[in-house]
């Protein structure tokens, strides 16, 4: 029998490898242009709990330790190519509260 290969991922916070399904994904979905070419509208940062979601990817333990210290170190914005605003760091922690994660104290 083959075993299926698990893929890793590294987590922005603490910089270990981990499988895929431990993680959470943050993503930062693709601008929208017009025909021209030209951006209408940057792309949202947003948690994606389904790893579904279209656009770059950066991934965070389910930890809000994790999330808290890829803020402060700024990793996901270099994974991301962007700057993230406060509020939505703001909105990640709350929305990892809200799916039961806890932070590791």
């Amino acid at each position: 029998m083959v075993k299926k290969k698990i893929p890793l991922r590294k987590c922005s916070g603490c910089s270990q490898m981990k499988p895929k399904s431990e993680l959470i994904r943050v993503v930062k979905a693709p601008d929208k242009c017009d025909e021209n070419g030209e951006i209408i509208e940057k792309g949202t940062i947003s948690l994606d709990l389904t790893g579904k979601k279209p656009g770059r990817g950066a991934y965070v333990c389910k930890s809000l330790d994790c999330l808290k210290s890829a803020r402060k170190a700024r990793r996901i914005e270099r994974s991301l190519s962007c700057r993230i605003p406060e509020q939505v760091y703001d909105n990640m922690e709350e929305e990892m509260k809200a799916c039961g994660q806890e932070s590791h104290e």
